[in-house]
This record gives C-alpha cells, structure tokens and sequence, in this order.
C-alpha cells in the first residue's frame, strides 16, 4: 500500500468513527452520559465500567477474529471490514474516554 492510499485510509477511518460514535451516541447515551450504557450494565453485574465494556466488545473481536481465521476461505467485504474494524476502535476510543474520566483528565485540542 502505498503511503498516500494509507493516509487515504486513515482519513475515511477518522470520518468513520466521527459519524459512528455521533450516531450510536444519540442511540445509547441517555440523560446526557455518552457512557451510560457502560455504566448501567457495570451497575447490574456489579463490575466496573471498564470490564462492562471489554465485555461488551468482546463480541467485536471476536468477529474481526473469526474474518481472519476464515480469510483464506471467505473473502469479506469492504463494508464488513469497515463495520467490523470500527467497531473495535470505537470500542477503543470509549474505553479511553472512561479512563481520563476516571483519572479526571481535562481533555484539550491539540
């Protein structure tokens, strides 16, 4: 791959995870907490939030796992890539979210 389609890639990812964080969010999120869904489920199995949601993107892996196991077999689409991948970074970007809560971090533009 060459360096501009990468950066290509990483472009559309960015994009990606922007309108699917936003959209899942409106979803999700209730009275204002982006993370209540991770705080709901980590209140019923009296878990922290963070294992609530590894968890809950257990699943994900799983299926970017299964895609490669089957790769060789199964050729998977664009769009499942995109989907399967994604969800795995968003996953990634609300447990980081959670943990500069957690240490009160401020979060500032770079």
């Amino acid at each position: 791959m060459t360096p501009q389609d990468f950066d290509k890639l990483v472009e559309c990812r960015v994009e990606l995870i922007k309108t699917t964080l936003k959209s899942k969010g409106k979803e999700y999120a209730t009275s204002g907490d982006r993370l209540h869904n991770f705080n709901r489920a980590a209140n019923m199995l009296g878990i922290t939030r963070e294992k609530a949601l590894v968890g809950m993107w257990t699943k994900h892996i799983i299926s970017v796992l299964d895609i490669i196991d089957e790769f060789n077999v199964h050729k998977p689409t664009e769009e499942l890539i995109n989907e399967k991948i994604g969800d795995s970074i968003c996953y990634l970007v609300l447990l980081e979210a959670m943990l500069k809560e957690d240490i009160g971090c401020t979060l500032k533009k770079k």
